[in-house]
């Protein structure tokens, strides 16, 4: 009975082939040289987790944060961003951070892999097909930049944006990412960043603390801001990017083992600590914690441990979470209270503080002490080179920044009228309200 029901499986694949060669469709799938079935699968699921981090969840958790007359700039940002920044990585950005440069390989790939020339359904990187790969990194080239925009919010102009958009992915995250992971100078120097610590919100974060600054405060800031007008908008997007994370940092094992089984793990972990830890820091200082606390929280959990995440055990992640937790509260203080610089969602304090914390926490909890996986040189020493990351991102993320700025600026202005931001950019920059009440 089993050999029939093997005999007629062989006759459906054989009949598949054939009907697929008779219309002119590649028949080497069926035996792709190398594949990893097991593993293809679990990207593919990572890369619609991803996806789903930023479409809807981002934008849901961004929504909510903002007054109501903006809700639907917000949205249409970072969902913009989502279809320019496919397109870049399409023409250009994934050949920059995973083409070989030759000369220059160190510091940028080529492009000969713009528009993905060359790679066809049987094209391998690893054991899974380079078309997975590529989408898997896509979903990240969209959500770093879409970050970025809880800097702006209520007061930058949507042509500004676009522009910005495209300059920054090209020249800032596609270099960093093949500094990092395309095996670029920083990754020969050994630095560790699993999942995007430096690449994502190192980058994104930095860029979005220049923004504020040049930008300048929104009307009212810091005393006379309106609260976020949808608590439960930003809870429902924040419980969508804690589910995604699990392929952001999962699925950067590119493996369905058990390195990706303890990546998500420590996650989870890492995001239920720095909730808690938040909440209890607000709820002794103010008497009562809130939603949006809580949430936020969450997002600095997940931040700081992204880069640790495949190498760290559950206690690392833990440890994680309690210190993304703490630092990024106090982080979030400082940069309003003290510096008053108007980073409007708290983008910097949480992306940038956290990633950059979890980077230099590698170097402690990737000890086996700490159930981690081991370094391959001394503590100190690994925290220098950890160090040398995030100072060379940081400053490369700021000065591009600025230039590009300036840019957009001389083209089409970068702030809208004080009457627009008044009114609220739902009406005056896209005609549409979200609400009608």
């Amino acid at each position: 009975m089993q050999q029939t029901r093997n005999t007629r499986r062989l006759h459906r694949v054989a009949a598949a082939a054939t009907a697929l060669a008779v219309l002119g469709a590649p028949t080497m799938a069926f035996a792709q040289t190398g594949l990893n079935e097991g593993n293809t699968s679990w990207i593919l699921t990572s890369t619609a987790l991803v996806l789903f981090m930023t479409l809807p969840g981002l934008a849901l958790f961004y929504g909510g944060l903002v007054r109501s007359q903006n809700v639907l700039s917000v949205l249409m940002h970072v969902t913009v961003i989502a279809c320019l920044a496919s397109i870049v990585w399409l023409a250009a950005g994934y050949s920059l951070a995973f083409g070989d440069g030759g000369g220059i390989n160190t510091m940028v790939g080529s492009l000969d892999k713009a528009f993905l020339r060359g790679v066809g359904v049987d094209s391998m990187s690893g054991d899974i097909p380079e078309s997975v790969f590529f989408m898997f990194q896509l979903t990240f080239a969209v959500i770093t930049p879409a970050l970025i925009v809880g800097a702006f919010v209520e007061r930058m102009k949507f042509a500004a944006v676009l522009i910005f958009t495209v300059l920054w992915l090209l020249f800032v995250y596609a270099p960093v990412t093949h500094w990092v992971w395309g095996g670029g100078w920083l990754a020969d120097m050994g630095v560790r960043d699993f999942a995007g610590g430096l690449v994502v919100h190192t980058t994104a974060g930095v860029s979005a603390l220049v923004i504020a600054i040049v930008l300048g405060a929104r009307k009212g800031f810091p005393r006379d801001i309106k609260p976020p007008h949808n608590p439960g908008m930003t809870m429902m997007g924040a419980g969508m990017l804690w589910v995604g994370w699990f392929g952001f940092n999962a699925g950067s094992a590119l493996s369905a083992g058990g390195g990706a089984g303890m990546a998500m793990t420590a996650t989870h972990l890492a995001a239920a600590a720095a909730s808690l830890t938040w909440m209890s820091i607000e709820w002794l200082r103010y008497g009562k914690p809130s939603l949006i606390g809580l949430v936020t929280g969450t997002i600095a959990g997940l931040a700081t441990v992204t880069p640790a995440s495949g190498y760290i055990g559950p206690i690392g992640g833990l440890l994680c979470g309690v210190a993304g937790g703490f630092v990024c509260y106090y982080a979030t203080q400082y940069i309003k209270q003290s510096l008053k610089i108007d980073d409007s969602l708290d983008v910097f304090a949480v992306h940038a503080v956290g990633g950059m914390l979890g980077i230099l926490l590698v170097s402690f909890l990737a000890s086996e002490a700490f159930q981690g996986l081991g370094l391959d040189m001394s503590i100190a020493a690994h925290f220098g080179v950890q160090l040398t990351g995030i100072v060379a991102t940081a400053l490369w993320s700021a000065v591009l920044t600025v230039i590009f700025l300036t840019i957009a600026r001389a083209l089409v202005g970068i702030r809208v009228s004080p009457e627009e931001e008044t009114e609220g950019l739902d009406i005056t920059s896209h005609g549409e309200r979200g609400y009608d009440l």
